[in-house]
């Protein structure tokens, strides 16, 4: 889902074995993003999400800047991930 209107987004992520993310930032026009990334499954090794410096992080919760702080998902050595991510932008 995502609206241009509201400046939001909100994903169901599946990273299947074998798959990473290097290390990036997202950059936006005309405000500040913010992530909110819910951890549903994880994987049985590998897959870790790597952020620099998140606002907040707690068991499978991890709420950060993906335009601030660059962030990045480790390979998934065995099994798969499944996300939910909300994201929006502020003014």
């Amino acid at each position: 889902f995502m609206s241009r209107r509201l400046k939001c987004d909100c994903y169901f992520l599946y990273y299947p074995q074998g798959s990473e993310i290097p290390i990036h930032t997202d950059q936006v026009s005309g405000g500040r993003h913010y992530r909110l990334n819910i951890m549903l499954k994880k994987a049985r090794k590998g897959g870790n999400f790597v952020c620099e410096d998140p606002l907040f992080k707690k068991w499978r919760v991890t709420l950060f800047r993906p335009d601030a702080s660059p962030h990045a998902v480790t390979r998934i050595e065995d099994g798969y991930r499944l996300m939910l991510s909300i994201g929006w932008v502020r003014h």
